[in-house]
């Protein structure tokens, strides 16, 4: 059977542990963090392997919070989003501090992970159903030597991925009858508005979104060979930032979205009921908990997962 690794986009966790980061704060009866829930999930649908991606600055510590428990269960291993590390012939503007995105994340754990590969947010509670999808199909139907790059997507509906606190970015997605997607539109600010929704494009201009259209969670099933094509987009992107432009970042779903786009990737949306759940705002954290322990009530998690 194939070996398929969860790689967990933990970078963007700042460097104050107990200070309030929303990504390591305790959700469950015994302290665990969201990200626990994540991996507890991926393991049980078949996982064999972790890849965390934070910064160097804070390798000591995540060891401490969470990397040293979680080696205990299964193979762990960290790689490293920073500024400065950029494509030869490039030097990180000195006054840019935003990172350079879930591409250049995901680009990082090149040369550690030899298949397919799940990519997941850290603060994202995703629920069981779109791990157990994803391993299958990467197992069973990820033709990893297609002409055309194999991805598949966790497919949310986007009902069940606001917040309550405020609004949410999502990547809304259009699908085809055959089950592929067909586009992924990074869609900003979405939040209810009476008895719609109401959001906004990159530019801040409003759009129209339907409550149960498909969305993307940044939860993509793909073959270690998109590495190649992560590698080789990077530089380009890189070429294309207007001077004076800090903020630009290499996304997954505008690179994932160009080649579908191209004819160059296809990416079968796993459709899962499952209802998000995540601190996007320090309101949301109640919430959160109130929804393990639901969870726990009906038997879906033990009440400690150590």
């Amino acid at each position: 059977m194939k070996k398929t690794t969860l790689v967990i986009m933990a970078a963007g966790i700042g460097s104050r542990f107990g200070g309030g980061i929303k990504q390591l704060e305790p959700v469950g009866p015994g302290g665990e963090i969201i990200m626990d829930y994540s991996i507890h999930d991926a393991l049980e649908a078949g996982f064999d392997k972790v890849v965390f991606i934070i910064r160097k600055d804070l390798e000591k510590d995540f060891k401490e919070i969470i990397g040293s428990r979680i080696e205990k269960i299964v193979d762990v291993e960290y790689a490293f989003q920073e500024l400065d590390n950029l494509p030869e012939g490039f030097e990180k503007p000195a006054d840019r501090t935003k990172p350079w995105g879930t591409g250049q994340a995901v680009l990082s754990v090149k040369g550690l992970v030899d298949g397919p590969f799940l990519v997941i947010n850290a603060d994202d509670y995703y629920g069981k159903e779109g791990f157990r999808k994803i391993h299958d199909y990467m197992v069973n139907e990820m033709d990893e030597k297609a002409e055309v790059y194999d991805l598949c997507m966790g497919g949310f509906m986007l009902v069940n991925t606001l917040s309550d606190n405020g609004g949410v970015t999502r990547g809304v997605c259009k699908v085809g009858e055959d089950g592929y997607l067909e586009t992924v539109t990074e869609t900003y600010d979405i939040q209810r508005e009476g008895d719609g929704l109401k959001a906004s494009d990159e530019q801040g201009n409003p759009v129209s979104v339907a409550i149960d259209c498909p969305v993307s969670m940044n939860m993509w099933g793909l073959p270690v060979s998109f590495l190649d094509e992560l590698e080789k987009g990077f530089p380009e992107f890189l070429s294309n930032i207007r001077e004076g432009d800090i903020k630009s970042e290499y996304l997954l779903p505008k690179i994932i979205d160009k080649l579908v786009e191209q004819g160059k990737a296809r990416v079968k949306v796993l459709e899962t009921p499952d209802k998000w759940f995540g601190v996007t705002y320090k309101e949301d954290k109640q919430a959160v908990v109130d929804s393990l322990r639901a969870l726990i009530a009906k038997g879906v998690y033990p009440e400690r997962l150590s």
